[in-house]
């Protein structure tokens, strides 16, 4: 694992995973001497050997696990709520404006039935891939890729669209 609080499995140092909404000052900076420094997720990402050459889309999956399992307590789990939490910080671009949408809907109602649940990262995987899949956030993505955003045309469609009239 990391190394960080999370990964050696002290639940109650994550803040996702602490009852009161927050601790008072003296008690956090009492409890801070013990604690090492969070290590950002670039750093741990980085120390992977095994991805040092790994592709864009390894980088993208082993940083979910990062988050998630900063986040877990020692058994590698989350509770619902927490789940939510992190979502709603983590990933707000994506969730942004799917609040009427009937799956999103179904998918944070999940969250918040038997909030105390732990949820696994495979679980964890299957809801944030299907929040992504649903966002309008993924047509923006598709978008960029193809050049719309910013009114530049993709010189690859280009390519493409000359092929294709030349042999009409």
């Amino acid at each position: 694992m990391c190394g960080c609080t999370s990964s050696r499995g002290n639940a109650k140092s994550s803040p996702l995973n602490q009852p009161e909404a927050a601790a008072s000052a003296k008690e956090a900076k009492a409890g801070s001497k013990n604690m090492p420094r969070r290590i950002p997720i670039s750093k741990q990402l980085a120390s992977i050997k095994a991805l040092g050459k790994g592709s864009d889309l390894e980088k993208a999956v082993a940083t979910a696990a990062l988050v998630y399992d900063n986040a877990a307590d020692a058994d590698g789990k989350l509770r619902k709520s927490d789940a939510k939490k992190l979502l709603e910080s983590q990933f707000m671009h994506f969730m942004q404006g799917q609040e009427t949408k009937p799956k999103y809907l179904e998918i944070i109602s999940g969250f918040d039935e038997n909030k105390n649940d732990p949820i696994d990262f495979e679980d964890f995987m299957v809801q944030l891939l299907s929040l992504a899949l649903m966002s309008d956030l993924r047509q923006e993505i598709r978008n960029a890729m193809l050049g719309v955003a910013d009114g530049n045309s993709n010189p690859h469609l280009q390519l493409r669209s000359l092929t294709v009239s030349g042999h009409g």
